[in-house]
């Protein structure tokens, strides 16, 4: 039964005004266009506290077929629900506190924007030092793997088939090789500056 609810009010409340909606934009009927403005802003008003009564009065009695009632309260021609809605309440009070509304939103965004950058900020550090942490760790096993290459294994990447090295040298260099020995010609150089 409550799902048969669900799907008239999804229907009556939702579907039916979207395609009303779509019927005044394209005849560009102000007055139609007006008339589904407010609806869609009351009906934004009546779902959100409907979440909170949901909780709160869902026991009570005839409480969906109340919500079904209404919506059909508000959409009907006869009633102009809501038209009597937002005219009586939702114009008067947006007007009165349209100013400090427009303020608070301005300053949420403004927060937003700032919790935003922070948080952003704290990810990459986290993510910086988990990748540190991880290179560190796996250093040993890259360094172990890179070894095991074989000058054969290493020449056939680089497309290189002419090395004659046999497969079962590996690679080893010493710190005492990687530095390269200065120039005889550098040396005289320096020498001969400090005779000038």
């Amino acid at each position: 039964f409550i799902v048969c609810l669900f799907f008239s009010r999804l229907i009556f409340g939702t579907l039916y005004p979207a395609y009303y909606s779509y019927k005044a934009v394209k005849s560009k009927d102000i007055k139609e266009y007006v008339k589904w403005m407010m609806y869609w802003i009351i009906f934004a008003l009546f779902t959100t506290a409907e979440t909170f009564t949901d909780i709160f009065l869902c026991w009570f009695p005839f409480y969906y077929e109340l919500k079904i009632a209404f919506v059909a309260w508000l959409l009907s021609p006869y009633t102009k629900g809501s038209s009597l809605l937002y005219r009586k309440f939702v114009h008067p009070t947006l007007s009165s506190k349209e100013k400090e509304i427009d303020d608070c939103l301005i300053q949420a965004k403004d927060r937003s924007y700032d919790a935003l950058v922070h948080f952003g900020k704290r990810g990459l550090n986290v993510a910086a030092t988990a990748a540190v942490m991880a290179a560190s760790k796996g250093q040993g096993a890259l360094s172990e793997r890179l070894r095991s290459f074989s000058m054969q294994d290493l020449s056939t990447i680089r497309g290189d088939s002419s090395s004659t090295v046999p497969p079962s040298v590996t690679v080893r260099t010493s710190s005492k090789q990687s530095q390269p020995k200065p120039s005889r010609s550098a040396s005289e150089g320096t020498g001969s500056s400090g005779k000038c």
